[in-house]
């Protein structure tokens, strides 16, 4: 390619440009100079007639008539290729984007000779010293010879040296942008059709509905300007409430209403990041009103009077990456075409966005289509005892009461697979469990498998309503229980486990039953929306597919030892009892006392050297901490998080003590109608870093696709509900129909059955999903649609808060004006919450900041081990004040001695005076809570008092008496 010499080019702020790349998906790149400093180009083609020594004396005699103007040569260069090619348009472009240094000569003027004999001159100048008139006026000059005719002194006055302050730009969330590539800008060219004079009307309204659904926004912002005048100023324009169900005809007459209309200071904050500029071409001459584009994506239409056009697409890879680009630039030439055509179509909802094409790859970047390994109509007691018989003599199960080999465990459960049958229970019934966590709960879920059975856990800490409401809508007939400790309901047999085993070695003789893999293995409840809880139906089959997904990936085997920490009735035992027992490992049954201890915890971990470790971010917030304070490092290998989000940078202690060589971290995401796990994502220290949202890929046989609220399938980058497919799909809602219905549905184009999450998520163009939190954590406060999510994940950014929740209370049921954001942050160091309050001011606009911010001791964590909203304390009454938390609370006048020294502690952590009449829960007290209590105990060398016996005596005066008996034993000791 042939290159011209003399005055030196670089960027309008004085950094020189790189030199120009070829990207596989655009024609060139750019650094983007500081804004409003920029060029503008104006290429002209010469009549065929005209001479190249014509061009020069014309140009020589403009220059007579422009001293202070044209004082540099007309540059010329051959350029070896017809006009009319593909490489001598780049060859003109490309010179149209060189900018010019202005201080001396404003303008550059190069002539383009090529192959076939015809020449273009190509004129940059800078725009703020040169307007596009004038441009004009030199071409005709120097090409026709013409007298000019501007009247303005040229060039026009440098401006101020003072630069305008750099503009804030409104995020794009959906650009996925690379934050390192900042102001690298790239483009592609858009190809449009006839616009016949309807240009700005047509593009804007395609842009716009394009925009809206990326966006999942109804009401979007545009910035436009007209690049035809002398000074390119940005309109704003709104386009507010885009209804789908109009027609073409009457949405482009909205826009039309929107291009007149300026948008109110209330629309926004900061300037629209996507914008369209406009410039009329005049014969054979194209105006590049700018070489730098004015917003983060912008679309430039330059129409020439045929109604034909040359338009492009420009972007910052900062704020929108390339994959992304492409794919909304393509969306724009598809619905430009759309809205310009006037196909016929009777609402905008029937013109897609995707073409099927593209909505099929997009499809199969979602998910993964090799089938899992061994996936087939294998029941879970079945791989089970495929296992048993290969390791009969490993440990299975470790409890407080001892251990049980494969071979043990076995006899057990079928033990009380016969008593169930034994005692008239038919294959295929569902049974009750409610048990405390040891390993008689495992050969209990075990034996029902095994009687051809499904199991419904239930956790002992529930509620006697709650536990009756789940026994009435399962219509259970017999539960496996402590009779004495479950409430009586008429027609249900509560049984303990050891009259099963007893009844099954009084006959086991009983026939076994069918086995086939479709049929439950068990029903879980979940919240529900409406406050009632919800029986989620999960067959053998699901549970096998999710083993098979996994255990080559996970390296699970034999010589794993996993622990079982959560309740039965969270679909996360699944998968620590089944991947464990499945995979020949041994399943350590953590206590519920132990569970509750951060110390013992770890402790035992160390003791049992745990390989596999499962937990919610929430549960394993105070057991990393526990891990700082202990000596010697743990042998786990593998740590799996699910539940819930994870903020991965709550990981960075871990890493700094457990390198991801050591200890491989996988987030994990999954809900209990998808069988626990759906994708995975193996979390790095560079994850930590960058704060990422992402939760991996599909599992082998799992698909993922976003979708909008119609089911459309969205391009990577846009938001939308994530919708799960494939091997891990539940049967559906036990008993609710229409419930079944609404949440797994059919996709008409595919015919695949889907699960709507209720999550929001994006694809990324990799295939990661990012998990963006639930749909209905977004809440509109004083006309404001927020996210909390995002507010929370502002306090947990700061290095003085190790935890942070945010909720929305409203004050009065009938107005909604009363409702505010209330934060809640665990502090990592002592300090006040008004300093976080007034660093969060800096972040976050005023809407978004939280009305009060509340010090909390931890997080309080439901059975599940997810944060318990509704045992938060009551907020502090003022922006960062506290209602009874100021420092120094606790020290009231109470009894002397010990009791005023566990006042105070207690006191102290409570953030609120404590009296012997109180009850520590009743405070706002939780699990975590007592562990820092009891912390602070140590530390005074008072007696040491288990998270046991601090439930049991959790009132103040009996606590006191508590630590005074224990006390006055080991005086007796000593004596």
């Amino acid at each position: 390619m042939a290159t011209t010499t003399g005055t030196p080019h670089c960027t309008v702020d004085g950094t020189r440009p790189p030199a120009a790349s070829i990207h596989p998906m655009v024609p060139f790149r750019q650094v983007l100079p500081a804004p409003g400093r920029g060029c503008h180009a104006l290429i002209a083609r010469l009549p065929g007639s005209v001479q190249a020594r014509q061009v020069h004396r014309g140009w020589e005699e403009a220059a007579q008539r422009w001293p202070a103007l044209l004082r540099s040569p007309l540059w010329e260069t051959s350029v070896p290729a017809p006009q009319n090619a593909p490489a001598a348009r780049e060859r003109a472009r490309r010179e149209a984007l060189r900018p010019v240094l202005g201080a001396r000569s404003p303008l550059r003027a190069v002539l383009l000779r090529y192959a076939d004999g015809v020449a273009d001159l190509v004129l940059v100048a800078d725009h703020s010293r040169v307007p596009r008139v004038v441009l004009d006026q030199i071409a005709d000059a120097v090409v026709t010879g013409s007298a000019p005719t501007a009247t303005l002194p040229l060039p026009l006055p440098l401006p101020d040296e003072a630069a305008p302050p750099p503009a804030r730009w409104a995020p794009v969330e959906w650009g996925l942008g690379d934050p390192n590539r900042a102001r690298t800008v790239s483009a592609r060219t858009l190809v449009l059709p006839r616009l016949a004079g309807h240009g700005i009307q047509t593009v804007a309204g395609a842009v716009a509905l394009t925009l809206a659904r990326y966006s999942g926004e109804s009401a979007v912002r545009l910035g436009l300007i007209d690049a035809d005048g002398d000074r390119y100023e940005t309109a704003v324009v709104c386009v507010g409430d885009i209804d789908e169900e109009q027609s073409p005809a009457d949405y482009l007459t909205q826009i039309d209403t929107a291009l007149d209309t300026a948008c109110g200071p209330e629309a926004g904050p900061g300037l629209p990041a996507l914008g369209v500029v406009f410039s009329s071409g005049n014969g054979d001459r194209v105006h590049l009103p700018f070489q730098t584009p004015p917003f983060p994506l912008t679309i430039h239409v330059a129409e020439r009077p045929d109604g034909s056009s040359e338009a492009s697409c420009w972007f910052d890879e900062g704020a929108v990456c390339p994959p992304v680009a492409a794919m909304f630039c393509a969306g724009v030439e598809r619905l430009t075409a759309r809205l310009a055509g006037d196909a016929g179509e009777p609402t905008l909802s029937m013109i897609p966005l995707l073409a099927p094409e593209e909505t099929a790859r997009i499809l199969r970047l979602g998910r993964d289509d090799v089938p899992p390994p061994g996936t087939g109509g294998v029941r879970i007691d079945q791989r089970f005892e495929e296992g048993a018989r290969q390791w009969p003599d490993a440990v299975a199960v470790v409890d407080d009461e001892g251990e049980l080999t494969y071979r043990q465990l076995q006899e057990r459960a079928d033990g009380v697979a016969a008593g169930l049958r034994a005692i008239g229970l038919a294959p295929a019934s569902k049974v009750g469990v409610c048990l405390d966590r040891d390993a008689s709960l495992v050969i209990a879920l075990l034996g029902i498998l095994k009687a051809g059975c499904a199991y419904v856990p239930m956790d002992r800490q529930y509620p006697p309503e709650r536990l009756r409401y789940v026994v009435e809508d399962a219509r259970l007939s017999v539960v496996i229980t402590d009779p004495a400790d479950f409430p009586a309901i008429g027609g249900v047999r509560a049984v303990p486990l050891t009259d099963l085993s007893a009844a099954g070695d009084r006959d086991r003789r009983a026939p076994r039953s069918p086995r086939t893999a479709d049929v439950p293995a068990y029903v879980i409840y979940t919240s529900g929306s409406t406050g009632r809880p919800k029986g989620v139906v999960v067959p053998h089959r699901n549970v096998i597919s999710l083993l098979d997904a996994t255990a080559e990936e996970c390296a699970l085997g034999p010589d794993d030892v996993w622990t079982l920490f959560h309740s039965s009735a969270f679909d996360f035992s699944v998968w620590e009892i089944w991947g464990c027992l499945l995979t020949g490992g041994r399943l350590v049954v953590v206590p519920y006392w132990t569970a509750r201890d951060a110390d013992g915890f770890r402790g035992l971990l160390a003791e049992q050297r745990v390989t596999v470790l499962n937990q919610t971010p929430s549960a394993f917030v105070p057991l990393s901490q526990a891990d700082r304070r202990a000596e010697g490092d743990l042998s786990v290998r593998l740590l799996i998080f699910g539940g819930e989000s994870l903020d991965v940078r709550l990981l960075a202690p871990w890493f700094a003590r457990y390198s991801p060589t050591r200890c491989r971290v996988v987030n994990m995401f999954g809900i209990t109608e998808t069988t626990v796990h759906a994708t995975a994502h193996p979390v790095t220290p560079a994850d930590v870093v960058t704060g990422s949202r992402t939760v991996g890929r599909a599992l082998p046989g799992w698909s993922v696709s976003v979708r909008d609220p119609r089911g459309r399938v969205l391009p990577p980058g846009a938001a939308g509900e994530i919708h799960i497919g494939g091997a891990g799909l539940a049967e559906g809602y036990l008993g609710r129909p229409d419930l079944t219905a609404q949440r797994f549905v059919i996709d008409e184009e595919t015919g695949e059955r889907l699960y709507r999450s209720g999550d929001r998520g994006r694809l990324r163009p990799d295939g990661r999903l990012d998990h963006l939190g639930r749909l209905d954590d977004q809440v509109k406060i004083r006309g404001h649609r927020i996210e909390l999510g995002e507010i929370r994940s502002v306090l947990a950014a700061d290095p003085r808060v190790s935890a942070a929740v945010v909720t929305v209370r409203q004050a009065s049921a009938d107005d909604p004006a009363s409702s505010r954001i209330d934060g809640y942050v665990v502090l990592a160091e002592r300090c006040g919450t008004r300093e976080i309050l007034a660093d969060t001011r800096r972040l976050l606009p005023d809407y978004m900041v939280p009305a009060t911010l509340t010090e909390i001791s931890s997080v309080p964590l439901t059975t599940n081990g997810k944060p318990d909203m509704a045992r938060l304390p009551q907020p502090s009454s003022g922006p960062g004040g506290r209602s009874g938390g100021e420092e120094g609370a606790g020290d009231a006048p109470g009894p002397g001695g010990l009791a005023a020294e566990i006042l105070g502690i207690w006191s102290r952590c409570l953030r609120t005076a404590a009296a012997p009449d109180d009850n520590f829960f009743e405070l706002g007290g939780n699990s975590l809570l007592v562990l820092r209590v009891i912390t602070a105990m140590r530390e005074k060398g008072m007696p040491e008092i288990s998270p046991r016996d601090f439930y049991i005596n959790s009132n103040a005066s009996r606590f006191i008496r508590l630590v005074e008996e224990r006390r006055g034993g080991e005086n007796r000791d000593e004596s």
